[in-house]
């Protein structure tokens, strides 16, 4: 599964968020709520329209958003 799937970013939704695909979820939101000690079984729970795909496409968008990171070190 490819994340592309399922994540779109459009500058008419959240102001060009990712979000789940027709959802006002963002890819940010859910990963905070895994941060947070959430199980993906509490997320789909409390947000029914969504699905196990969509949580691990929001995982998939945030390994590769992290993944082009550069890192930039300052000598100290």
């Amino acid at each position: 599964m490819k994340w592309q799937e399922r994540i779109v970013i459009d500058p008419k939704i959240l102001v060009g968020k990712p979000v789940i695909k027709g959802t006002r979820i963002s890819v940010e939101f859910v990963i905070d709520l895994l941060g947070r000690g959430w199980t993906t079984e509490q997320i789909l729970r409390e947000y029914d329209h969504l699905t196990t795909e969509d949580i691990q496409a929001c995982l998939a968008y945030a390994s590769e958003v992290l993944k082009s990171e550069q890192v930039y070190m300052t000598p100290r």
